[in-house]
């Protein structure tokens, strides 16, 4: 028996997708999107936001030179300003001896985005430590802040030295700097934070040497929100683009 015509048209036709259904979209819920990979923040949320740098450099006498700069925004921030606190610490006296290592190369590192982190040792028993830390709170307010050390203009440098090398810390147009050079040839390090990128690099040409570049970012997020707080938000954060974040 053959199978009528209109009998396979209506089998292909239920087959086919129908073009005429209105396609309608699913809304997530806020605790669906908060386990979304880079989730989200209301605007107003965001109570206290800050960056501490630190770079220290101890040679093997156990003389330390180096500098914690700081910056902390909140609602009452009139203007977003770094402050800088050196780090300056005795050894036992002697004179360290003279790095012999050589380190070649590295120039593509001045064109690296994002975050960046390097070690490269010509050298013996040497440590180095690089590390980003992002610390997310909650709190009903902001924490009391208390700046300490000096303040950092843009476009100026801060500079101190002792047994263990020369340090400087500098503001530009493109961000906050920190550069370490140690002495007798036992190397150097750097730490960048400008154009959305971070920078950590340390080179290692002598022996018996402690490096240290720490990155944190504290932000506070409010605890409770109400209504009111969403239509606000941190202008102070727009402070940040003239200096190149």
């Amino acid at each position: 028996m053959k199978t009528p015509l209109w009998l396979v048209v209506v089998c292909l036709a239920a087959s086919l997708p129908t073009q005429a259904q209105t396609f309608k979209p699913i809304e997530l819920k806020d605790q669906e999107l908060a386990t979304l990979r880079g989730r989200y923040v209301m605007p107003g949320r965001i109570i206290s936001f800050g960056i501490v740098m630190t770079s220290t450099w101890q040679n093997a006498n156990g003389e330390v030179i180096g500098a914690t700069s700081s910056m902390q925004i909140q609602q009452s921030t009139i203007k977003p300003q770094f402050y800088v606190s050196m780090i300056n610490e005795k050894g036992n006296g002697s004179t360290s001896s003279q790095g012999t290592g050589i380190v070649t190369g590295g120039n593509g590192l001045n064109s690296t985005e994002g975050v960046t982190q390097v070690v490269r040792a010509a050298g013996d028993h040497n440590s180095a430590y690089n590390n980003v830390q992002i610390n997310v709170t909650k709190a009903s307010q902001a924490p009391a802040t208390e700046q300490q050390g000096q303040a950092l203009a843009a476009g100026s440098t801060l500079v101190g030295a002792n047994g263990a090398g020369a340090l400087s810390v500098s503001s530009t147009a493109t961000g906050v700097q920190l550069n370490i050079v140690a002495n007798n040839n036992q190397g150097s390090t750097e730490q960048r934070l400008a154009q959305g990128g971070l920078m950590q690099n340390t080179t290692l040409l002598g022996g018996g040497n402690q490096v240290n570049n720490l990155t944190s970012f504290n932000v506070v997020l409010r605890d409770n929100v109400t209504t009111g707080s969403l239509n606000g938000n941190l202008d102070q954060l727009k402070g940040l683009r003239t200096q190149g974040f």
